[in-house]
């Protein structure tokens, strides 16, 4: 039971996956209303997908900032964050805000929130992949809000070792595994008995083959290193007869224009309109493999048996290449091409990395932190 002080938790979000991690905290936080007084603020960074999310997770905001607009860049959205929270944070007063991740509503939203002398709390605190390009700009966005942050809730032992590396004190360290555990086995639970998002054409079409679920929108692979991953797809679709890919293509025009241009009217290459969420875990526990430059995907598909294999040169969530359940193989054409093709091609590469244990949690994270909200003790006495 928590109880201890009441205080009031401001939580702020922007993007779908920022949305998927906060939402098991929100509902964990609005089940002990003697402890807490929640409210919830997003910023609508990524408008259509975020209201997805809260639908599904039936998640009302108190304040909604509405400022996702066409074309608007990182500098505009970062200032547009700042001014647009003022007045909230003057009407809320929070003990708290917590923020998730590492996008530009996180990192301006904590600023915000030392600029009013409120402290923060960060869930998935402590990623790095200690190259400032790489992601962009997440890798400078969550190091800004590491250094403002008070209280740290990282997702690993790893994530605790690198915020420790950069001096943050053992006792603001919380470890509790990763929310988007939490999110993902509730939904498979509760909502993907019947996936009504999945049309009856694409489960007939997907029946009998080796389906690859394909997600991909990194900012840093725009241009000329996103047309080769679509080219690795082409190829490998012409090889592999008994293979299809479904491919949910992001709304971001960087990403439709050469996914459309490369890999539209290809046999057995689905393009489909971006999935909310449950309908996106059906596909994920439907998928022989799944491709991906996401960070959230490394994180959920192992714990659905599903090897990963990740289109980038680094990644901030090294933990699933050591338990041996994520594979990076780069952006290059040929690099991708083979890298699934071992893969596929071999059968004890392929039981270990679907059998392997998922080392991002256990479903219990959102519980952690409300405990942390209102203990003193380190979290990783929560977390083993």
């Amino acid at each position: 039971m928590i109880n201890k002080t009441m205080k009031k938790i401001l939580t702020v979000f922007g993007t779908r996956p920022e949305a998927i991690k906060m939402a098991p905290v929100v509902k964990e936080l609005q089940k002990h209303p003697d402890s807490f007084k929640t409210f919830v603020c997003v910023t609508a960074q990524h408008r259509q997908m975020l209201d997805q999310v809260l639908n599904l997770f039936n998640i009302t905001p108190d304040f909604d900032l509405d400022l996702m607009q066409e074309n608007q860049t990182l500098s505009q959205l970062a200032a547009r964050v700042l001014t647009s929270l003022d007045p909230v944070l003057s009407e809320v007063k929070p003990d708290w805000i917590l923020v998730q991740g590492d996008t530009t509503t996180t990192m301006a939203a904590s600023l915000a929130a030392f600029y009013h002398g409120i402290r923060v709390g960060h869930i998935e605190a402590g990623l790095r992949t200690n190259n400032k390009q790489s992601p962009f700009p997440e890798e400078i966005n969550r190091r800004v809000t590491s250094v403002i942050a008070d209280l740290h809730f990282a997702p690993t032992d790893r994530a605790q070792k690198a915020l420790l590396s950069e001096g943050i004190p053992q006792n603001k360290i919380f470890v509790t595994g990763n929310t988007v555990i939490d999110a993902l086995l509730w939904v498979k639970q509760e909502v993907c008995k019947n996936p009504h998002d999945i049309s009856s054409d694409l489960k007939n079409t997907i029946h009998g083959k080796k389906m690859i679920l394909v997600t991909g929108h990194r900012r840093e692979s725009f241009g000329k290193t996103f047309e080769q991953i679509c080219l690795a797809i082409r190829d490998f679709v012409a090889l592999h007869p008994d293979v299809c890919f479904v491919y949910p293509v992001h709304l971001n025009p960087n990403v439709k224009e050469p996914v459309h241009r490369i890999l539209g009217n290809i046999d057995r290459i689905h393009l489909i309109e971006p999935l909310s969420y449950a309908p996106f875990v059906w596909l994920m526990d439907h998928a022989y493999v799944i491709l991906t430059d996401s960070g959230g995907v490394q994180e959920e598909a192992p714990s659905l048996g599903k090897p990963v294999l990740v289109m980038r040169e680094n990644t901030e969530r090294p933990e699933g290449i050591d338990a041996g359940c994520v594979q990076l193989i780069g952006v290059e054409r040929n690099r991708i091409v083979e890298g699934i093709s071992r893969l596929l091609s071999d059968d004890n590469l392929y039981r270990n990395m679907s059998q392997a244990k998922n080392p991002y949690g256990d479903g219990k994270a959102a519980m952690r932190i409300a405990m942390a909200l209102t203990e003193s003790s380190p979290a990783e006495e929560f977390y083993e």
